[in-house]
């Protein structure tokens, strides 16, 4: 009798920074359960892959990127690259021109796939799984509550009763929520949504009902009452496999640190009983310089040990910090800062991977949101998981300009006040949760081995 073989999974991520970490968390989960995985990406965003994963056992194949394509500039292969986020649809359409490539790459492997699992924003990848008689699960980075709420303006449109894009509006499956259109990245929120974005996401949302699944960042406890209508009411199956971060955090315990500045600038406040504020808006975020001022205001005001990672050369003409701040330029490992013990609050725009290593590590969140799904994780994050305080805007308006006064009255709030100590409680509750889930016989776990279950027994 001939022995058989183990499955074989091709993950295909999005080439954005927070697009790929979490599927190379889940690629590094899948050897743990003696999946064989390859990933497919492009030269330039390969060697930091095969650097993340330091694990030869994954096989990492190279498609070139598509070359001279109108509306993007030469040699960009990553979104962060990009001069700006209105170059990110034309970007996204551009890695379909990667699909034959991609199908010759699939037959000549030696070891036949048993499942892809691509971004969501390779809706390309489904018609090629179906060329190979193979499933293909799509990974949305985005939270399942974001995902609901995201395909209930489409189908309820209860929006479009409002007149401004401040009034607010329920969906009717959760009245406790009250959301306006300016909390929906736009075009999302228009009356009568039309443009790139638009064509794009419903070309997406065709490859979504074809495919067997979606794999989410995310543990069920987290978000029970959404996962659960996800799954009854939408579709296709949700897959809650997360969060994905705790994923390496064993392999990245051992590694020391002690040389970097900014770690050495963290054990001295430890030392010192200082607690500090993390400040991080992603690498995506398009943040105005009087926006960053402004901000920079409001924390020097509120007399709070801060570590602000920026790339914005704005901060290098504003006096004042002294000892009680330190501006970092280049990469941090975030988890790690977020892990350290003098690190006590996060203010964050609310990306999902910031919003879940913020839950892992135990530290609540002042949210400050700019783009994309991020007013929405913020909401979720002070509103319903009650694991952070939010800043608003001077005019009402979730969309708008923060002044200084209430980024200080804020950070004072979440680092010293009642709230601060309710959503200090509530983060470290989630936090225990979310390790729960992940561990061995954890309803993330679990899900995990009925997902390769699924993926086998699909496969033609």
């Amino acid at each position: 009798m001939g022995t058989v073989a183990s499955p074989h999974f091709i993950i295909f991520p999005f080439m954005s920074h927070g697009h790929t970490i979490p599927l190379l968390h889940l690629a590094t989960l899948l050897r743990h359960r003696f999946i064989t995985v390859t990933i497919f990406t492009t030269p330039v965003n390969a060697p930091s892959i095969r650097d993340f994963l330091q694990d030869a056992s994954i096989s990492v194949i190279e498609l070139p990127f598509p070359k001279d394509v109108h509306d993007i500039p030469p040699n960009v292969e990553n979104t962060e690259k990009l001069p700006s986020m209105s170059y990110f649809y034309p970007f996204a359409r551009a890695t379909k021109l990667m699909q034959p490539l991609f199908e010759q790459a699939l037959s000549a492997l030696q070891h036949p796939p048993t499942c892809v699992i691509s971004d969501a924003f390779l809706g390309w990848t489904q018609e090629s799984a179906q060329k190979f008689g193979i499933p293909r699960y799509f990974f949305f980075g985005m939270s399942v509550f974001a995902t609901t709420m995201y395909q209930l303006i489409g189908i309820e449109r209860p929006h479009a009763e409002t007149i401004s894009l401040d009034e607010s509006f329920t969906f009717s499956s959760f009245p406790w929520l009250k959301f306006t259109r300016n909390d929906f990245e736009p075009p999302f929120g228009d009356l009568e949504p039309k443009g790139l974005a638009v064509d794009f996401m419903m070309e997406q949302a065709i490859s979504f009902s074809k495919s067997s699944g979606m794999i989410s960042n995310s543990f069920y406890k987290l978000e029970p009452r959404f996962a659960d209508y996800f799954n009854k009411h939408l579709g296709p199956k949700s897959w809650c496999v997360g969060p994905l971060c705790l994923a390496k955090r064993a392999m990245t315990a051992t590694l020391s640190q002690t040389d970097e500045t900014w770690m050495q600038w963290l054990n001295n406040k430890l030392t010192q009983k200082q607690p500090v504020l993390y400040v991080a808006f992603g690498t995506q975020a398009e943040v105005s310089a009087e926006q960053i001022q402004e901000i920079a205001k409001g924390l020097e005001s509120s007399n709070t040990c801060f570590i602000w990672v920026t790339r914005q050369n704005v901060l290098e003409n504003l006096q004042g910090f002294k000892n009680r701040a330190l501006i970092v330029k280049e990469w941090v490992d975030q988890n790690q800062v977020l892990n350290h013990k003098s690190v006590k609050g996060f203010l964050s725009h609310c990306g999902w991977n910031s919003v879940l290593e913020s839950i892992c590590a135990k530290v609540p969140i002042l949210a400050l949101p700019f783009m994309a799904e991020q007013h929405l994780n913020a909401r979720m994050v002070t509103e319903e998981i009650g694991v952070g305080l939010r800043i608003m805007p001077r005019n009402g308006s979730v969309r708008g300009f923060v002044e200084a006064e209430e980024v200080e009255k804020m950070v004072r709030e979440l680092m010293e006040g009642e709230k601060g100590e309710m959503v200090r409680k509530k983060v470290k509750e989630l936090g225990e949760n979310a390790e729960e889930a992940m561990k061995e016989g954890g309803s993330s776990w679990s899900t995990l081995g009925l997902l390769i279950d699924d993926a086998c027994a699909r496969k033609l």
